[in-house]
């Protein structure tokens, strides 16, 4: 098995096991996508570029206003949240959920699913 299906798996856990996720992918910093579980008329190539772009923001905004490390970006809107976790291999995991649901679980699911991608990359 490739790593790329590694990763695959990875997402379709996630998802399979937190049903608040609706769909979900791995980013590179730099707005290639690695691994996806994104449905069919989503376009990949946009939610890597919109990705790396609010990761660039969200790490800018992070530091230049005394909060640290960019760990997450959390953007809600009327139909659900975008959820972004940075992991430690250069990549970003990125979910898209629903309306209601329970961001508690989500982030911890979303840590689980980043420690398992970094053990792959």
């Amino acid at each position: 098995m490739s790593r790329v299906d590694d990763l695959n798996r990875i997402l379709r856990t996630l998802q399979s096991g937190t049903p608040d996720i609706e769909a979900s992918a791995l980013v590179s910093e730099d707005g290639l996508m690695i691994a996806s579980a994104l449905p069919q008329h989503v376009q990949e190539v946009r939610v890597a570029g919109m990705s790396s772009t609010l990761l660039s923001l969200g790490m800018r905004a992070a530091t230049e206003l005394g909060r640290g490390g960019l760990e997450q970006v959390l953007i809600r809107g009327s139909n659900g949240y975008v959820v972004m976790a940075k992991a430690k291999s250069g990549t970003m995991l990125l979910t898209l959920t629903t309306k209601d649901a329970k961001l508690g679980l989500i982030f911890l699911d979303m840590s689980r699913a980043v420690e398992d991608i970094d053990r792959i990359l």
